[in-house]
This record gives structure tokens, C-alpha cells and sequence, in this order.
């Protein structure tokens, strides 16, 4: 016993050492709640992700991480007060690949994405589901490609936001097949849904997430799923590359604090992203069609700049712009 005693006490005296060797926001953070910015309107896939991450976190760290909806400004009003909050690691950023590329579709954004943001963790990446309103009347992407030649430039096809994923893909799909669609923005992705489901429009590319639970209800029909291959969760549903050989297209979600949040902090969210994306929140997103990631801050900073690079490609040749 005196053994043990002797072992226990050596281990504990060694990691008060190492804990007296952190800077003090490593040994206090946090203290108080952690707000957590999502800068769309509840009910899309990206506010589903993020408030899982939340409550995960919260479980983690025995504090509360609130989520704030933030929507306006195709993104930009959420993001923006992160920005200019203190860089205390009390306020953070949970956004889509839409955080990246809409400021490459506008004249003028409040803030620089790559200079006034510290980039935490890539969180996951999500296929997304081609869904069709049942009023349209078509079951599959060839049909729905055959609607859309039938009546060029008529198919009302909603993006939750310009430059979005979705936007992107919608674009992508129209050059693959040859056909020409509407773009009708929408405030985030929740109310475009709704509309699909009401039938107010044609047609929605967004994350799986968003339409699984629709498409098994019957309340539309999701044609395609822009993966390699088809998911777990919607086995019936064949890939896009079935009809269009190597289309594929996907979202993803990050993590980010204001650019000059201490550096220890950043790590130990990173840290416990990571432990959150190897438990429980795995099998939640495996299940609903999302891809689990994770990995080192660098590895996420040099991701979103490979993202920047090849999204504002297809930006600016296809000149999208918000008005």
C-alpha cells in the first residue's frame, strides 16, 4: 500500500507541475458559459451539427456551451460579431463551408476570413441529398434532369444561401447535365426546406440531414445523393454518379474563434472536438449520412485554404454574386 501511495503521490505532484506550466486561460477557461455563434436561422443541418457539438462540449468541459442564432447577411452578421467579440475564447464560431465562399460573392464583408478568425477544428463534411418537391412528379435525377431540358430556366431551385455548398453544387449540377434551374436564395437552408415540402419550389441541394426524415415520410423525394456511394441511411437512393459519372459534391462544418484567442485554448477545444468526434457524436453523424473528421488546427487551416482556392474558382467563373 505504501508503494502505491508513494506512486499516486508522484503522479499527481508531476501533474500539478505540468498544469503550473500552462498559461493561466489554459488553467481557468472556462468559467463562465461559451457561446457558440451559428449565423443561420434554426432547423438546418448546420444548426443540427453545431447544437450537437454544443451539448457534447458542455458535457466535457462541465460548462454550458449556448448556442446563439445569429442569422442575417447570408452569414455574415453572425460571423461578423465573432469577429469583433473578445478573443477570450468565450464566443465562438460554428459555420458551414458557406463561411469561406460567400465573401467571395460579395463587394464588401466586415472582416477577412483567414486573417480574423482562428481556425479550431474541421468538424465534419456532409453529401448532400438532390431533393425534388412531390408536386414536380419525377422520382429519380434522370427525370428530374429531363423536367428541368423540358422547361429551361423555369425549375425554381433554392440555395439556403449564395455561394453555399448547395449554391455551388447547384451550379456544378447544371453544367454536368446540361440544364439550366432558377437560384432563388433563401435565408438558410430550414426555410428553403419547408418551402420544398410545401411546394413552393422545384428543388433543394443541401446536406442529407436536412431531407432524410422528409423523403421516408413521403413529403418529397430525394432523386440523388452527390456521394461516392450510396449511404447507410438512404440505401434506396442512388448516387448522383450513377447517372453522371464522378459528380460528387459535399458541405462541411468548422469550428473558429476570433483570430486572437489564446493559443492553449485553441488546442484544448481542438482537443476536445476531437475526443467528442470519436464517441457518441460519431455514431449520430455516421447515421444521419455525415462524414466524422476532425484533426490538427494546422491540418484545418491548410483544408479551408485549399477550399478557398478551389471554390473561388468556380466563383468567379460563373461571376455568382450577391445583389
Amino acid at each position: 500500500m505504501r508503494d502505491i501511495s508513494k506512486t499516486l503521490l508522484a503522479t499527481a505532484s508531476a501533474m500539478a507541475l505540468v498544469w503550473a506550466a500552462l498559461p493561466a486561460g489554459a488553467q481557468t477557461w472556462p468559467d463562465k458559459p461559451v457561446r457558440v455563434v451559428i449565423p443561420f436561422p434554426p432547423g438546418g443541418t448546420l444548426d443540427k451539427v453545431g447544437r450537437m457539438l454544443a451539448q457534447n462540449l458542455s458535457t466535457q468541459f462541465g460548462q454550458n456551451f449556448l448556442v446563439d442564432n445569429r442569422a442575417g447577411g447570408n452569414g455574415i452578421i453572425g460571423a461578423d460579431a465573432v469577429a469583433k467579440a473578445p478573443a477570450d475564447g468565450y464566443t465562438l464560431l460554428f459555420n458551414a463551408s458557406t463561411f469561406v465562399t460567400a465573401p467571395m460573392t460579395m463587394k464588401s464583408v466586415p472582416y477577412k476570413v483567414q486573417a480574423d478568425f482562428a481556425p479550431i477544428s474541421l468538424v465534419a463534411k456532409a453529401p448532400l441529398a438532390v431533393s425534388v418537391t412531390n408536386k414536380l412528379g419525377v422520382n429519380s435525377l434522370q427525370g428530374l434532369i429531363a423536367a428541368a431540358k423540358a422547361r429551361p430556366g423555369k425549375l425554381n431551385f433554392a440555395v439556403g444561401s449564395i455561394g453555399s455548398a448547395g449554391h455551388l453544387c447547384t451550379v456544378r449540377l447544371e453544367q454536368a447535365a446540361g440544364i439550366d434551374v432558377a437560384i432563388v436564395p433563401y435565408k438558410g437552408t430550414g426555410p428553403a426546406m419547408t418551402d420544398l415540402v410545401g411546394g413552393q419550389i422545384e428543388g433543394f441541394i443541401d446536406p442529407v440531414l436536412g431531407a432524410v426524415q422528409f423523403h421516408r415520410n413521403g413529403q418529397l423525394k430525394v432523386a440523388a445523393v452527390t456521394a461516392a456511394k450510396r449511404l447507410p441511411n438512404l440505401p434506396d437512393v442512388p448516387t448522383a454518379t450513377e447517372t453522371l459519372p464522378g459528380f460528387e459534391c459535399a458541405s462541411w462544418y468548422g469550428l473558429w474563434a476570433p483570430a486572437k484567442a489564446p493559443a492553449d485554448i485553441v488546442q484544448k477545444l481542438n482537443a476536445a472536438v476531437n475526443k467528442a468526434l470519436a464517441g457518441d457524436m460519431r455514431d449520430k453523424l455516421i447515421a444521419d449520412g455525415i462524414v466524422p473528421e476532425g484533426g490538427s488546427v494546422a491540418e484545418f487551416a491548410k483544408f479551408q485554404a485549399d477550399d478557398i482556392a478551389v471554390s473561388g474558382k468556380i466563383i468567379a467563373d460563373k461571376k455568382i454574386t450577391l445583389e
